[in-house]
């Protein structure tokens, strides 16, 4: 019995290690079908072009960056790579970045790729121009570029 407890002890340490995973299902709305579509064809196209595709997205209305919404590009280690509304993220690892409700919102998009290759995930996020975090639905997809490496293209719509 003592070995019992010592095992349920242990498993249940264990889970508190794991991060949340905040995925959501896929919302019912048109914008969620613009998103998903938007980011299906960014992935596609960093996997033929590769860097040469950041440029792209960067290019406000362009198709890719049109108001508040946009294609962003991370790493899996929670480095940004492009972050069109404000260029000053990209080169930073946000990993730990948390919202105001404690959900580390690229280590949930990294934790949500590790097992399917793309989600929905639910957090709080400023609007471009704004520092007031609004609930905010991301759809991330895992693209391979050309050199090999895995990157997260995302984007997303406010709800509100």
């Amino acid at each position: 019995m003592k070995i019992i407890c010592k095992r349920i002890s242990l498993i249940l340490a264990m889970t508190a290690l794991v991060p949340a995973f905040a995925a959501v299902p896929e919302p019912q709305s048109k914008q969620a079908k613009e998103v998903r579509a938007l980011v299906d064809k960014g992935a596609a196209l960093v996997e033929s072009k590769g860097k040469d595709a950041f440029g792209e997205f960067r290019k406000k209305g362009s198709v890719w960056f049109k108001g508040d919404l946009y294609i962003f590009i991370d790493d899996f280690n929670g480095k940004v790579i492009v972050y069109p509304p404000d260029s000053k993220l990209e080169g930073q690892n946000i990993i730990n970045m948390k919202d105001p409700n404690g959900t580390a919102v690229v280590a949930t998009f990294i934790e949500a790729l590790k097992t399917q290759n793309s989600a929905w995930v639910e957090y709080l996020w400023p609007k471009p121009g704004s520092d007031k975090p609004v609930k905010k639905f991301t759809y991330v997809r895992k693209a391979k570029a050309p050199t090999g490496e895995t990157l997260i293209v995302g984007s997303g719509f406010y709800s509100e």
